[in-house]
C-alpha cells in the first residue's frame, strides 16, 4: 500500500465511526517533564471511548540514554499486539498534549509498516469542547497479530546528520521555537548547548496549527509557511526538534502537502546539543 492514506480525520468522522469493527483508537498523549502532568493518569480519568494508551516513554529503546528513541521491531510488535492493534486495522491517533504528540505515534506506526493511520484533527481538546462522548474505564483489548516492518529509511542518526553537513543533500528543518533555534533561550533539558544545526531552517511546529481549535491549517497555508522559512520543497528533508516529538508534526505537515522524501532525526537536539563534537550555529 502506498503512503497516500488520509492523514487526518475530523471529530465528526470519528464520532460516526466509533463502533466500526476495524477501527482502533489510540491516546498518544505525552507531556514535557517540566509540565508536571501525567499522561496515563489523565487518560484513565478521561478518554475517547475504546481508546488504548500508547506510552511513548515505554514503547521505545530503553537501553538508549536518549529519551523515547525508536524501539526494535520485536518490541513494537509485542506492544501493538497487547494494545489490540494489528494488521488490517485502521488506527486513529489523538492526544491531549501541547506538543501534538499524536504525530510521533502516527510516524512510528507508519515507520513500522502500518499504513492506514490517521490523526484526529484538533485532538482531545476539540473532542471535549464539542461535548462528544468520553469514558474513564480503559478497555481490555483483544490481542491482534502485528507484523512490524521497520523502515529505517525514515530515520536519521547522528552519523547521517554529520555527513549531511558536508554533502548538503538533505535540508534540515527544526521544529523548536525560534528563541531556542537562535540560541537566545535556554533548552528545557539541562546541559545542552544552545543554537541549531548549521544550515538548518526553522519552522515552529505550532505555526502549522490553527490557534482557535488546534486543527491543521490548509495545505496551501502549510506550503507557504515552509517556503517562507526558506525550505525548498523539491529537495529531500530531515526534521528535528528537541527530542523527536514535534519533528513528527513537521513530517505530518509535509505529508499534507504531498512531500514524501523526508525523514526524522530521532536523537534531535537532545543528542546534537549534548555531543562534544557537534558544531552549532546561533
Amino acid at each position: 500500500m502506498s503512503d497516500n492514506t488520509p492523514a487526518l480525520v475530523s471529530t465528526e468522522w470519528l464520532n460516526e465511526h466509533l463502533l466500526a469493527p476495524d477501527i482502533r483508537i489510540v491516546d498518544a498523549s505525552w507531556h514535557m517533564p517540566s509540565q508536571e502532568r501525567h499522561a496515563y493518569h489523565e487518560y484513565k480519568e478521561s478518554h475517547i471511548p475504546g481508546a488504548v494508551f500508547f506510552d511513548i516513554d515505554e514503547i521505545c529503546d530503553l537501553d538508549n540514554p536518549l529519551p523515547h528513541m525508536m524501539p526494535s521491531a520485536e518490541k513494537m510488535s509485542s506492544r501493538m499486539r497487547k494494545l489490540g492493534i494489528g494488521d488490517g486495522n485502521r488506527v486513529i491517533v489523538y492526544d491531549n498534549s501541547d506538543v501534538r504528540s499524536a504525530a510521533r505515534v502516527w510516524f512510528m506506526l507508519k515507520a513500522f509498516g502500518l499504513w492506514d493511520v490517521a490523526i484526529l484533527d484538533g485532538g482531545f481538546h476539540k473532542w471535549k469542547t464539542e461535548r462528544r462522548p468520553i469514558e474513564d474505564i480503559p478497555p481490555i483489548p483483544r490481542m491482534r497479530h502485528f507484523t512490524a516492518r521497520y523502515n529505517t529509511m525514515r530515520i536519521r542518526d547522528i552519523d547521517h546528520m554529520l555527513e549531511n553537513l558536508a554533502t548538503g543533500r538533505e535540508q534540515v528543518i527544526d521544529a523548536r521555537p525560534s528563541g531556542r533555534f537562535l540560541g537566545l533561550e535556554p533548552e528545557p533539558r539541562a546541559d545542552l548547548k544552545s543554537g541549531a544545526i548549521p544550515g538548518s531552517c526553522n519552522v515552529f511546529f505550532k505555526d502549522l496549527l490553527n490557534e482557535n481549535n488546534g486543527t491543521f491549517k490548509s495545505p496551501e497555508e502549510i506550503r507557504h509557511i515552509f517556503e517562507q522559512a526558506g525550505v525548498d520543497l523539491k529537495k529531500p528533508i530531515v526534521t528535528s526538534c528537541g527530542s523527536g516529538i514535534t519533528a513528527a508534526v513537521l513530517l505530518l505537515g509535509l505529508h499534507l502537502i504531498g512531500h514524501r522524501e523526508n525523514a526524522l532525526y530521532d536523537g534531535s537536539w537532545t543528542e546534537w546539543g549534548s555531543h562534544p563534537d557537534t558544531p552549532v550555529s546561533t
